[in-house]
Formats: C-alpha cells, structure tokens, sequence
C-alpha cells in the first residue's frame, strides 16, 4: 500500500500522532508527514505510506495555503492563543483600511525571523523544548514568500485573512509582525490548513473516513497513488530495454532522445515511466552531461 493521503488533521493532536493514527488504521509498516502543523491546528496534512514515505520532500517544498484567525491587542510568548499573554493593547485604534494595508504590505518575497516554538531543530533537538524550558537559541533570519493574502472578515479584536506562501512560512510570526506594525501587538488564534501544493481541503479525509476506507468502504477522495499524487511533475517513458538499468539507479542517456523540453529541464523532479504507465523512479535532469539521473528508484 505505497499511497499518499490528504489527512485532515483535527485540532489538539500532533502531526506525529496524527500519522501514527494513520499507520494503524491502514496497517502499514511505514508512515510519515511532509510538513508539521501545530497540535491546534487543523487541516491538510499529507501521509505517505510504505514507498511513499521516499516522495516526501517533493511534497514538503509545496506551496501552502492558510485560514487564519488573528487577535490583536495581545502578544503571547508563543506567538499563538497557547501561550502567556505578556503584552496588552489598552485599545485597539485601527480601523479597516489599517488593517487591510498592514496585511498587504507583507504580500511578497520578505524575512522572517523563525519563531523559538517551532519544530525547527537545534543539535537534534525541536527548538519548541529549548523554548519550554526558557532557554533561547539564536535562529538565522530566512527570506520567505507570500504569494497572496487577503482579508476575509474583521471583528475586532478578531481578524480573519487567507494566505498563500512558502515553505517555512510561520504564520504565528506573521501575525506577532502584522501586530507590531499595527503597533498594538497581535497574537494567532486559529489556524487552518487549506491546501498544500494541489492538494486541497474539500479532498481531505478525516481519521473516520480513513477508518471506514480501511474497512472496504469506497470514499471518493483523499487517497493518491504515488504517480497521481505527483502529477504536477513532468513524466518520460521509457521502453523496455531501459527498464532494468533503470531500476538498478543508472542515468539515462538523452543523446538519442529528442531534444528534453523547458519544463522537464527546469522540473524538481521526473516521473521515469514504463510503456505500460508504472511508475519506476524519479529522476532529475543534469544539463552538463545531458541525462537524466536517478533520485529515487522502486524496485
């Protein structure tokens, strides 16, 4: 069972034992996430079992999307409504046209200083269990996008917006930032997950959906194979004499091969494929010696 799911993670449980829910119910020996949400969290997060644990970086580089509930006025030492409050707003003096230039001015290519609650590690060691014990750890400033963002309803001190951005895009420290440039401080209150990548909320399974597929139940959604679930990726067949070198991790030699498009030389990866559509490896293309190399074969 080498699939990819689009979990709906519900709220106040981790993303690892959100997976390892998964694990069980599908009864599988290996499971694994492509990118952490917060135990308050909810929404998308992708599974991959057995095989498909090999594909998740490809996943992890994905664009992400965000329903976000702001509250101003407080700043909390975790930048989110878990945390200690240690700053209060005595009021909150914005109105609508504030809001909406503040959240603007944040669209784009910027950094962001990485939160000490996060999953980032240090030595090993998750930063957030640094944070817990008060100790702080220096954390190098990293350019992120956001693609869009957009103000969706305002009822002070409550503001609710979506966003578009990339990886390691933390959105608590979006909103502490949004705060201080308001200047009345601001704190994230609720966060949803919309989408990653292609892979969009309305298709995402909860743990009783999956329970039920487990079961024979047929449920429409959800559940990718690991070619569908990297669609997006260009694809190159191959015959049958070259099915074997390939399935041992050699290259393939394009020298008699029509000239590779744009989209395949500029792809993060390739869907290698036989004559009869199965997915054999995903390989990435080397302009200097004109071939396309191995990254991750299945036998």
């Amino acid at each position: 069972m080498d699939i990819v799911l689009n979990l709906n993670k519900p709220r106040d449980i981790s993303s690892q034992d959100a997976v390892s829910k998964a694990k069980k119910i599908m009864k599988v020996k290996k499971a694994g996430h492509t990118g952490t949400l917060d135990p308050s969290a909810t929404g998308v997060l992708l599974v991959c079992l057995n095989k498909a644990t090999r594909l998740a970086s490809y996943f992890s580089a994905l664009d992400k999307e965000y329903r976000v509930v702001m509250k101003l006025g407080e700043v909390t030492d975790t930048q989110d409504a878990t945390g200690k409050v240690i700053e209060r707003s005595e009021g909150i003096e914005v109105d609508n046209a504030l809001i909406k230039d503040a959240l603007r001015s944040f669209e784009g290519k910027t950094i962001q200083h990485p939160p000490m609650f996060s999953a980032l590690k240090h030595k090993g060691t998750p930063l957030y269990k640094y944070a817990r014990k008060g100790i702080e750890i220096e954390r190098k400033s990293r350019e992120i996008n956001i693609r869009h963002i957009e103000l969706s309803d305002i009822e002070l001190p409550y503001v609710t917006f979506s966003a578009v951005c990339s990886k390691g895009t933390y959105m608590r420290t979006l909103c502490n930032d949004i705060g201080e440039k308001l200047c009345v401080g601001a704190h994230l209150f609720a966060l949803e997950r919309t989408a990653t990548g292609q892979f969009d909320i309305i298709d995402s399974l909860t743990l009783e959906e999956l329970t039920d597929i487990s079961k024979g139940q047929s449920i429409a959604k959800g559940v990718y194979t690991m070619d569908e679930a990297l669609s997006w990726l260009p694809e190159f067949k191959i015959n049958k004499l070259l099915t074997k070198p390939v399935t041992h991790g050699n290259p393939i030699k394009l020298n008699s091969f029509p000239e590779p498009s744009s989209e395949l030389k500029a792809a993060t990866g390739i869907r290698i494929k036989s004559t009869d559509g199965d997915l054999l490896a995903i390989g990435s293309y080397s302009a200097d010696r004109n071939i396309i190399k191995m990254d991750v074969v299945f036998a």
